[in-house]
């Protein structure tokens, strides 16, 4: 299933801009930044990316989208069930024993945590990298472009407020597939 909506999103006309193979380590243990998140097709476009890597990457996706017949479906691609609406949810502490069982694991994260305009980013994704000692790696949603492509490796620092201002302003509305749902910094 993975190869066919691979397929389905090249064909769409999507580049996706993967390194040469070896050349990104960090990216087989790495928290993925993915935005900009304005509209649900983002999914598919950005676990296509990811599937292209090979590397074992796992999406949070609200729990909404879990009910039949999606649920058996995203569960076989990797994606993880999240209660937005519980802020005891443990997301934090779910990933960072995945990543301390050890071995290949990329975690793909949507820092707004919407899809509509929000003026701050959700710190769980930092939170994950800093806690899991694993770098943040900035994925840019481009349909400007019709193009997926990621930027350098972020280490977290000790002033999360600083990394995440500074992550963010990588990310551009015109990238967006709503621009009018993506607030820059």
């Amino acid at each position: 299933m993975k190869h066919i909506i691979i397929a389905l999103v090249k064909l769409c006309g999507w580049r996706l801009l993967l390194p040469a193979p070896g050349t990104r380590p960090e990216l087989q243990r790495c928290v993925f930044a993915t935005a900009p998140h304005t509209a649900v097709s983002d999914f598919l476009v950005g676990a296509a990316f990811l599937w292209s890597l090979g590397v074992n990457g796992k999406i949070f996706i609200k729990k909404e989208f879990f009910r039949w017949p999606l649920g058996p479906i995203l569960r076989h691609l990797g994606a993880i069930s999240i209660d937005r609406g519980n802020r005891h949810n443990d997301m934090v502490g779910t990933a960072v024993r995945e990543f301390a069982k050890g071995g290949s694991l990329a975690i793909a994260i949507t820092p707004e945590g919407t899809r509509k305009p929000v003026r701050r980013w959700k710190r769980g994704f930092w939170e994950i990298a800093h806690q899991a000692n694993v770098p943040i790696v900035p994925a840019f949603l481009d349909f400007g472009r019709k193009e997926v492509r990621i930027g350098e490796v972020v280490w977290t620092t000790d002033d999360a407020e600083a990394d995440i201002r500074n992550i963010r302003r990588l990310y551009k509305k015109e990238m967006a597939k709503r621009p009018e749902n993506f607030i820059e910094v």
